[in-house]
């Protein structure tokens, strides 16, 4: 209840009126092209999302072209796509990852192609279109994670700035802030908004950094730390049943938006393309709104069940952009030693 009260100013963006537009399928030829090509690899860099695995058996089913999925940190997925594109050795077809990241790799590395069109991308929101080549998929929002058996309500942080309280020093665990992933993501937004005298007021506070997320939450949970940040809002499912509750900051919620793409030389280029018209369809998208993740679809959020009803209204604070990524993560690496 707690975080519904305090979630904010944005629903209209996310929920329209009715019912979500019907999906649309690509042309009899592209479809028995990409049952001909059989097969296709996703890589993506949302690490342990079960929605993954659950939204591939959905196009599995229904077109019979088996899917490889990849998951993995950024920083190790963006290098094993380099390294394919760089030797020639093409192996993934559909590329996942953050939209900062996606575009800033386009730009620099020239590592995508052109889908063709899809006739879903009709049904995107008007704030997230697609491009020729990036394709919106869905959005995460980020929060606070607190035991509950360790913080008392009164003693929550109701603000990202009361992370700086020296109360809190050395008993925050977060997701490291100099690398990519929802460090960075919070660090980004955190440094647009607040500034950086606020990181390095925060990082005073002597900050754990981990790179697990599901062990981390369990460390939380167990009491090993009263708090974790950024927190997927998407991931409290999980921890359904422990001393943890999420706590969503007055300032609103730092958010990434994952995009889809077909890369380069993609051996499975039609399976592909069928394949991103599949996960931006009304299936997948409720689906993904269900999950607590918010879709990027006309009334899918709408039609969602209570998972989406209790963030499909959060404020979103501040994400990364392509134009500041490296710079931002020389900054936290300086700031926070």
């Amino acid at each position: 209840m707690r975080m519904m009260r305090m979630l904010g100013a944005i629903a209209a963006l996310f929920v329209a009126a009715g019912a979500p537009a019907r999906a649309a399928e690509l042309d009899a030829g592209v479809i028995d092209a990409a049952k001909k090509e059989g097969k296709l690899s996703l890589y993506t860099s949302f690490i342990g999302n079960p929605l993954h695995p659950a939204i591939v058996k959905t196009f599995e089913r229904k077109y019979g072209i088996a899917v490889e999925v990849y998951d993995a940190r950024a920083t190790e997925i963006n290098e094993r796509v380099r390294t394919e594109q760089t030797t020639g050795r093409f192996i993934a077809d559909v590329f996942q990852n953050g939209q900062a990241t996606l575009e800033r790799l386009e730009k620099e590395q020239g590592i995508l192609q052109p889908h063709g069109g899809l006739p879903n991308s009709a049904n995107l929101l008007a704030a997230h279109p697609a491009t020729a080549t990036r394709v919106p998929s869905y959005i995460l929002g980020y929060g606070i994670l607190a035991n509950t058996n360790l913080v008392k309500p009164a003693d929550e942080p109701k603000s990202w700035t009361d992370l700086a309280d020296v109360k809190w020093k050395g008993k925050l665990m977060s997701d490291d802030l100099r690398a990519p992933g929802g460090g960075a993501i919070l660090f980004a937004a955190i440094q647009d908004t607040l500034g950086a005298d606020f990181h390095r007021a925060l990082a005073l506070n002597n900050i754990v950094f981990s790179r697990d997320v599901g062990v981390d939450e369990k460390r939380v949970a167990a009491g090993e730390f009263p708090l974790r940040m950024p927190q997927l809002v998407s991931n409290m499912a999980q921890l359904k049943g422990l001393p943890v509750k999420f706590i969503m900051a007055l300032e609103g919620a730092p958010y990434v938006r994952f995009d889809l793409a077909v890369l380069k030389n993609a051996p499975h280029p039609n399976a592909a393309r069928l394949f991103i018209n599949h996960y931006i369809g009304e299936e997948a998208q409720l689906m993904y709104a269900n999950g607590a993740l918010i879709p990027v679809i006309e009334g899918a959020a709408a039609k969602a069940g209570e998972a989406m009803r209790g963030i499909a209204g959060m404020k979103l604070m501040g994400t990364t952009r392509p134009e500041t990524q490296e710079a931002y993560y020389a900054l936290a690496k300086e700031i926070y030693k």
